[in-house]
């Protein structure tokens, strides 16, 4: 397969956006930052670009779970603003570079330059933010480039003007890691405008930045505030001669690499200071990811779509400088395979919807994230886990970058050494370390023994298991037989832990008895609470089987006792204290990743309407376009992955293989714009609230009874339709 990035289509849009742009072509104006920004949707409202290094945002909390993206919509006081955040995640880190506008007496604690803010003040948009600050009476306004961030702050009224650079600031789980995440921090003032230096950390993953800082004003004087003990960071007081109305504004670029590195980002991304051009060039880039995909809906439908898109592509993250350097897991700073290296992989959550949606509407970005966890596994020794600023934070899971590489290579990217991404597969399904992966016990037992296992040997088992069925596919395109013999034989695995008295998949001792007691109900997460299940229970668990339902069904017995256990997920009651199971109905947690293909496993097993019902339940109840609207923790885009596919009326059960089962759409009609000038349309004839069913679909005016789409009937271009019908008994009989 030919792939080519969207350039013609996006230089429409962007001539469209800076020029003679007309609000058909804005389609960010469909985008609220503030979605998910409450409680524990855990995204956050600041400017960034697409896949970039920089997020700047607000900080109105830093300590606690509830802060992991440090920005709670109900809050009304800012602590200031910092460089880079994680979106949607359920661990914190970054919050890289707190700056803060003040105004009046300089020598109080850092923490009483905090300042409260009216909420209507507040506005944000894609790759733009602002806000007034009540106390020192300052607009405040961020837009960023890919590698660097521009900061605008208007004094209304001034009697004096500064800026505190707080370099010990970091989000921590507790106030007591909070004051001690920094390990090593070095800054130079190079002239009266220019501010550079290192801050070395340890909140979630070992972390060195480097960063330049410049302004447009000369820094009369500055002042360093006094540290706590433990504290190795540093928190600087810049003061400037400002008169009332005069703006304040603040270059700043980060990198991996070094200080000239920094120098160089900033350089080649924002030589000036034109705030607005960033602006508008920010949003002309959005548009141009975004206008990938037209939407026919109402207002309120494309705002939660668009939206979606915009949380989906704001990570993986690039880090490499604009020279293509960066700095390895291993502290080595190298030149990256294509000049592109990305982190920020939240793979236990986004090798599901996430990346499968890569494959369709950001293609070029395939190849360098495939590169990039190759290029990482050589450094580390196994693929990355949940990988971050290039380094490895071991948290979830399986080794779902194995799912990621054998996806992209079904489906016809060869933007990289295959043989090479293959050894780093087989080597990481392989070859134990003992931070995840003991592959000695697992292949003795055929699975994870609850009593030789530290925790999770359930869901370590069936995710394990899935992982096998990737590298043996992959294996097998590459005419590996040894290999795939070996990996077929482990993806079945899952078979062992299936009780069929019970009807669960349940932990079980290295002597190949149950463990008992035994409570399907029973919500664990092992790195916090123990337990067999990783943040979730047997009910949701037991259907972690997406590289082989068919064989799932079997040991149900078949359809019928399938669909009738499956019946049950979503009747039974669940009642949890676990902050990250949510978005319920019964048993299945929406707000969580290991349901998220439940739903249409009801299409898989002969009932397609009660996967129409479901995806319409889930998109009324726990997609809204508020700040509280979102479930769960966006987890790095998943949430909106599932909410996009979803709402196209098709999802990647199973990602390797290339296919996609087919749902129920939820808005009209769907323009897709690929490579090579193709489009590939989905229409939705009669979709109302009431008709939620499919009665019929056609691809390319052909009728479709295949419970399937496949990856190449979407990139080749067409037309796909569902004839939508409120009568269930209408409702469309699959033929696979």
């Amino acid at each position: 397969m030919k792939l080519f990035p969207f350039l013609g289509f996006a230089l429409l849009v962007t001539t469209a956006c800076t020029g003679s742009r007309t609000d058909s072509n804005d389609y960010t104006q469909f985008v609220d930052p503030f979605i998910g920004a409450a409680d524990n949707g855990h995204t956050f409202p600041g400017a960034c670009r697409p896949f970039g290094m920089i997020q700047t945002s607000p900080v109105t909390g830093a300590i606690g779970w509830r802060y992991c993206s440090e920005y709670v919509y109900s809050d009304s006081v800012i602590w200031g603003f910092t460089q880079t955040h994680l979106n949607g995640t359920g661990c914190m880190d970054l919050g890289d570079i707190l700056v803060m506008p003040v105004t009046g007496e300089r020598y109080r604690a850092w923490d009483a330059y905090r300042s409260t803010f009216n909420k209507s003040s507040e506005v944000a948009s894609p790759g733009y933010y602002a806000v007034t600050l009540d106390k020192p009476n300052v607009r405040a306004e961020l837009t960023a480039s890919t590698r660097a961030a521009i900061h605008r702050y208007t004094f209304n009224s001034v009697d004096s003007a500064s800026l505190l650079i707080d370099l010990q600031h970091g989000p921590a789980w507790s106030e007591g890691q909070y004051h001690g995440q920094v390990r090593e921090c070095l800054t130079q003032w190079e002239d009266e405008y220019t501010l550079s230096g290192m801050v070395r950390n340890a909140v979630w993953v070992n972390q060195r930045y480097f960063f330049v800082m410049k302004f447009n004003h000369a820094v009369a004087d500055t002042l360093s505030l006094k540290m706590s003990p433990g504290e190795r960071g540093q928190r600087i007081i810049a003061s400037f001669d400002l008169n009332p109305g005069d703006t304040l504004m603040m270059k700043v670029a980060m990198s991996t690499t070094g200080i000239p590195g920094a120098k160089a980002n900033l350089e080649a991304e924002i030589n000036h200071w034109n705030f607005n051009n960033i602006r508008e060039e920010a949003r002309a880039e959005w548009n141009s990811y975004l206008g990938r995909i037209e939407v026919d809906g109402t207002k309120e439908q494309k705002n939660n779509f668009y939206t979606a898109f915009y949380h989906t592509i704001i990570q993986p993250n690039i880090i490499s400088d604009t020279d293509g350097m960066v700095r390895t897991a291993a502290d080595s700073v190298v030149a990256t395979p294509g000049g592109e290296f990305y982190s920020t992989f939240s793979l236990w959550d986004t090798y599901r919807a996430a990346h499968p949606l890569y494959t369709i509407i950001t293609p070029e970005k395939v190849d360098p994230f495939v590169n990039s966890l190759v290029a990482q596994s050589e450094v580390q020794g196994f693929l990355p886990i949940w990988a971050l600023w290039g380094g490895e934070t071991f948290t979830m899971i399986g080794n779902h970058a194995v799912s990621v590489i054998a996806e992209a290579y079904q489906k016809g990217f060869r933007g990289f050494d295959a043989h090479k991404a293959y050894e780093a597969i087989k080597r990481t399904q392989t070859v134990s370390h003992p931070q995840k992966s003991d592959w000695d016990i697992y292949t003795k037992h055929g699975y994870f023994p609850t009593d030789l296992t530290a925790a999770e040997s359930v869901s370590s088992t069936l995710e394990s298991c899935y992982d096998d069925y990737a590298a043996a596919n992959m294996a097998s395109l590459l005419g590996n037989k040894a290999d795939e013999k070996i990996f077929r034989e482990r993806a079945d695995f899952y078979k062992n832990l299936f009780d069929a008295e019970t009807g669960f998949m349940r932990p079980k001792l290295a002597d190949g008895s149950w463990k008992t007691p035994f409570d399907p109900s029973g919500v664990s997460h092992a790195e916090s609470t123990g337990g067999d299940y990783t943040e979730g229970n047997a009910w949701q668990y037991t259907w972690h089987v997406q590289h082989d339902v068919n064989g799932l069904i079997n040991l149900f017995g078949g359809e019928d006792k399938f669909l009738t256990k499956l019946d049950s997920v979503f009747t039974t009651t669940l009642v949890t204290s676990q902050s990250d199971v949510t978005g319920l109905i019964g048993q299945y947690a929406h707000g969580n990743e290991p349901s998220h293909h439940i739903i249409y496993l009801y299409t898989l097993a002969g009932n397609p309407a009660r996967t129409h019902e479901l995806v319409r339940e889930v998109f009324d109840r726990f997609y809204r376009p508020e700040p509280d609207g979102l479930s769960g923790n966006d987890d790095c885009g998943q949430m909106s992955a599932w909410y996009m596919f979803s709402a196209m009326g098709f999802y990647p059960v199973d990602p390797v293989s290339a296919r996609y089962v087919l749902g129920a759409p939820q808005m009209p009609g769907f323009k897709l714009h690929l490579p090579d000038n193709k489009t590939f349309e989905i229409k939705a004839e009669g979709i109302s609230n009431q008709a939620k069913y499919v009665e019929s679909i056609s691809l390319n005016g052909k009728k479709h009874l295949s419970p399937y789409i496949s990856h190449s009937d979407i990139t080749s271009g067409g037309t796909l339709v569902f004839k939508m019908t409120d009568n269930k008994s209408k409702t469309i009989k699959f033929y696979d």
